[in-house]
């Protein structure tokens, strides 16, 4: 296992895209600490940052301290496992298409934003922009799993084409905005314009209970807190959802026993766009 020991304060970001365990494998210590990082506008060494020990053939790779500073880690990986102690910053994971990077901290924005492929879980808090695309891009999340255990800022799972995406706490507003397909499991309150302009795909929240398809009143409320571009449809118990939501409990994250039982209410949207999406909201 390679170690690398946060060791610097700065309030300047150090963009670190060369922490990558499949690039890392065969190079020796002195190569590593030689690496370029840019802090601000300045090329400077790995080295002058991280204290680097241990061996990186196994494409294991532990960064160790508050990294909230640093932008880019696992950028891009293909194979091999970043374990973060600690917090970390910006554009974690992103276009990332194997491996994993496990974060015991709190991650910032951008967190696999782009992803193609691979595992990426926060024990802590997320940003904004998970698993979205950049500005200018068509497509965000293209395939792999993003959880995170506690809460995410605004525009999850923005332009989402494929994939898994888990969100533990509570989500900002427009979750899901332009998704194109995918999996959005939310397990606690979220903001405003849930699922805007959204073509096909799935927002399931699981932490809303409003009553049965004979109840039209909690029907009507749960209508309420959507767009208006959403429709009724029917209330059911999807049949992947149990699958999904024991491989999300497998992965390690808390799944409540009360989300394996009861029935969902769908409503399909936006009609304003293709219209082939749903929302799915647990009915308790």
């Amino acid at each position: 296992m390679l170690t690398l020991q946060w060791k610097a304060e700065t309030s300047i970001p150090v963009e670190a895209e060369c922490i990558r365990p499949d690039q890392l494998a065969d190079q020796n210590l002195d190569e590593i600490r030689a690496l370029t990082v840019f802090h601000g506008n300045r090329k400077e060494r790995l080295g002058d940052y991280f204290t680097v020990s241990g061996d990186a053939s196994d494409q294991n790779v532990l960064v160790e301290g508050d990294c909230r500073r640093v932008k880019w880690i696992g950028a891009g990986m293909t194979t091999g496992k970043i374990t973060v102690q600690g917090n970390v910053g910006m554009h974690c994971g992103s276009e990332m298409s194997g491996g994993s990077i496990d974060i015991q901290g709190n991650a910032g924005d951008w967190l696999g934003a782009e992803l193609r492929g691979g595992l990426i879980q926060v024990k802590g808090d997320a940003g904004h922009l998970v698993g979205a695309a950049y500005r200018g891009a068509e497509k965000g999340m293209r395939g792999g799993v993003i959880l995170v255990h506690g809460s995410a800022g605004n525009e999850v799972a923005g332009h989402m084409r494929r994939g898994l995406i888990a969100i533990g706490g509570t989500c900002g507003d427009f979750t899901g905005v332009s998704m194109i397909a995918g999996s959005v499991f939310l397990f606690g309150k979220i903001g405003v314009r849930l699922g805007a302009g959204m073509k096909r795909g799935s927002l399931i929240l699981l932490y809303s209970t409003i009553g049965s398809e004979e109840d039209p009143d909690a029907i009507s409320e749960a209508r309420s807190d959507l767009l208006s571009t959403f429709r009724y449809n029917c209330s059911y118990r999807p049949a992947f959802l149990d699958i999904y939501l024991r491989e999300i409990r497998r992965l390690g994250m808390v799944v409540p026993e009360r989300c394996f039982e009861g029935l969902f209410t769908r409503f399909s949207g936006d009609l304003v766009a293709l219209g082939k999406g749903e929302i799915l909201i647990h009915s308790g």
